[in-house]
């Protein structure tokens, strides 16, 4: 047993090296670039985010977007209107809970805002 511990650690062959350069490429496309395509997504998600948008929070707490500021939002609730960072939100619930209703809402607010726009 003692014999194959030492051969194994003895020689540097090129086959090693080799393997070890393939399981850091299969690490690579396995683990590392699929989270930082998920962390870009979640971060392109979190500065998209517009007010009126109905959210979850990573606590659970639900509620709807009042106030987009640089360093977090505002987010409205049932209990009051309470601060967060960008990245404790976790999901849009709008377009999830309210499907159609959601879309139809934001086309109306669109309108109001080129109407008081031209009034201007």
């Amino acid at each position: 047993m003692l014999t194959l511990f030492l051969q194994a650690a003895g020689g540097s062959s090129p086959m090693m090296l080799i393997m070890m350069g393939v399981m850091f490429v299969g690490f690579y496309f396995l683990m590392i670039r699929p989270q930082m395509k998920k962390q870009k997504q979640e971060k392109n998600f979190q500065e998209n985010l517009k007010v009126g948008t109905r959210v979850v929070l990573t606590s659970g707490l639900h509620g709807r977007i009042a106030q987009v500021q640089d360093d977090g939002f505002v987010i409205e609730t049932l209990s009051g209107k309470l601060k967060f960072e960008k990245a404790a939100v976790s999901r849009e619930m709008t377009e999830a809970r309210f499907g159609d209703k959601a879309k139809a809402a934001e086309k109306a607010e669109d309108k109001k805002e080129t109407v008081t726009e031209e009034k201007k």
